[in-house]
């Protein structure tokens, strides 16, 4: 179950970063949801490293460690993922002499 979980709350960040981030990201919904997941993980490492891993109650802390991670993998995400379709877009359209 914990795997669903992962799925769950890694597209929910990976939305909540799309939506903060300014523009448009123009990645595909599985790469949102993987980023976001990554975000995820890398907050929660964050938060261990700082002692907020485990709090009692809601870890607010860690929960904005997490999306600060997120927004940050979802930015350059979203630039590389355009760079290499740009190059991908680029090299299709040329004509063979």
């Amino acid at each position: 179950m914990g795997w669903l979980w992962a799925i769950i709350i890694g597209f929910v960040l990976g939305l909540l970063a799309k939506a903060i981030l300014p523009g448009k990201q123009n990645i595909p919904l599985w790469l949102t949801t993987l980023l976001g997941i990554g975000g995820a993980v890398a907050g929660n490492a964050i938060a261990r490293g700082v002692g907020i891993a485990a709090t009692p109650g809601i870890d607010w802390g860690r929960h904005a460690l997490q999306l600060g991670a997120a927004i940050v993998l979802v930015a350059v995400g979203a630039a590389a993922w355009n760079a290499v379709m740009s190059k991908r877009r680029a090299t299709s359209t040329r004509t063979i002499a």
